[in-house]
């Protein structure tokens, strides 16, 4: 069973995530923002995040992900990017040309399916 990390300032969102994981055999544990996640995850590592690009709290999702990356105990962890903003307006926000550390993006509403499938991809992949 691994554990996954599922980090965004959405309950709802959170709550499908955890239920998709579970029904895959996957513990899922939740943050709310991107500075209780790392705070999390240094504590004890999870072996995957799925992280919102878009939260209130001191981390976006941007600022965690490269937290993770430039952190020695956490940079080895898969990150799975998510985000309801990536076909709209706002999407112009943010840079795109920065480096973005991660593994995988999806869009919301995202597949279980095809998260499901990048989730099992990413873990192989890491304990290989």
């Amino acid at each position: 069973m691994s554990r996954i990390m599922v980090v965004d300032d959405d309950p709802d969102f959170c709550e499908a995530m955890r239920m998709v994981l579970a029904a895959a055999g996957h513990l899922a544990e939740t943050a709310s923002n991107g500075a209780q996640a790392v705070a999390l995850a240094l504590q004890s590592p999870p072996d995957l995040i799925i992280l919102d690009i878009m939260m209130q709290g001191p981390l976006d999702g941007l600022d965690a992900a490269h937290t993770l990356e430039n952190s020695i105990a956490l940079r080895h962890i898969p990150v799975i990017m998510v985000s309801s903003i990536a076909d709209t307006y706002l999407a112009g926000l943010f840079p795109t040309d920065e480096h973005l550390p991660t593994d995988a993006w999806f869009s919301k509403p995202v597949p279980p399916d095809r998260l499901l499938a990048s989730v099992e991809r990413l873990l192989a992949a890491r304990s290989a």
